[in-house]
């Protein structure tokens, strides 16, 4: 089971970071300003620093791959991929249908049934 984790929701509508640390769960809303793919790194580094996450390779990282806006599925995927890469967390991906409703209770839900590990890279974009 997959206890501390950073998920990834940017697939251009109600976009939004979550964090679960010791068993505390925050979501964070991000702005849907179009310049808001420059700033998500740093949201990001914000988001973690606020509740002192220690990322590390017990933490997890789980990134929506689509359907969705082109440049938010590749510039999420890419952070994911660039934590994966230089942290050393666990990288997990899922598909929007997969979490209809972002809250704890429907993440817990998809961490158990349909969470796809190293298979990440299959991103599902709409034209």
């Amino acid at each position: 089971m997959i206890d501390n984790f950073l998920i990834i929701n940017c697939i251009g509508k109600d976009d939004k970071l979550g964090l679960r640390i010791n068993k505390d769960f925050f979501i964070h809303k991000l702005n849907n300003a179009k310049n808001n793919s420059d700033k998500l790194v740093f949201e990001i580094i914000n988001f973690l620093k606020s509740h002192n996450a220690k990322i590390d390779n017990n933490f997890s990282v789980i990134v929506n791959q689509g359907p969705g806006s082109f440049s938010g599925i590749r510039i999420s995927l890419a952070v994911a991929k660039g934590l994966e890469i230089s942290k050393k967390v666990q990288l997990y991906g899922y598909n929007n249908e997969d979490l209809r409703e972002f809250n704890q209770e429907n993440i817990n839900k998809l961490l158990k049934s349909k969470l796809s590990e190293k298979k990440l890279i299959k991103p599902i974009y709409l034209s």
